[in-house]
């Protein structure tokens, strides 16, 4: 255990440098700054010239230039996730959390059929379905097609978003 006192931490000066208030030298004058000068902004820096505050960081920095994100491969095919069965209904699976739809479209009159239930009854709040007719619209498909899905797993929102993937992946497999 140490039997230093907090006075003994302190710096001990020399007698000799200490001083008197009048023994002490001037402060240093601040420098003029001309109110002109002052007041007028920086000359923007024009594009490849470095500034004082970009400094070496972004010397070498470029964007764009060069990836191979720019080319477009002409041999490119999208991958299609829906699927077309043996009677001509196209298929398609959605998921959104834990939520799982799978979607069967055939051409009709726009009769939506969701667990066996129409698509006011199964989902009552109006959010959900507009969210899943307006990828109908969106596609013109809206009163051509109609739509048989069985939904599981999560709560209503969820499956709304697996309806709205599943409705879009079977429509583009059509």
């Amino acid at each position: 255990m140490s039997t230093d006192t907090p006075e003994d931490d302190k710096p001990e000066v020399p007698e000799e440098t200490a001083s008197t208030p009048s023994e002490q030298p001037a402060p240093e004058p601040e420098p003029t700054v001309d109110p002109e000068a002052a007041a007028a902004p920086a000359p923007p820096a024009t594009p490849g010239e470095e500034t004082a505050e970009d400094g070496d960081l972004a010397s070498g920095l470029t964007l764009g230039e060069g990836s191979a994100a720019t080319e477009i491969d002409p041999d490119y095919q999208p991958v299609i996730r829906g699927k077309i069965d043996r009677f001509g209904v196209s298929i398609g699976t959605g998921r959104r959390k834990t939520s799982v739809a799978r979607v069967r479209i055939k051409e009709g009159d726009g009769k939506m059929t969701i667990n066996d239930r129409t698509l006011d009854e199964y989902f009552t709040v109006e959010r959900d379905r507009k969210a899943i007719k307006a990828v109908l619209e969106a596609t013109g498909m809206d009163g051509k097609v109609d739509v048989w899905a069985r939904v599981s797993g999560g709560g209503t929102t969820g499956q709304t978003g697996a309806m709205i993937l599943g409705i879009a992946r079977a429509i583009q497999a059509k």
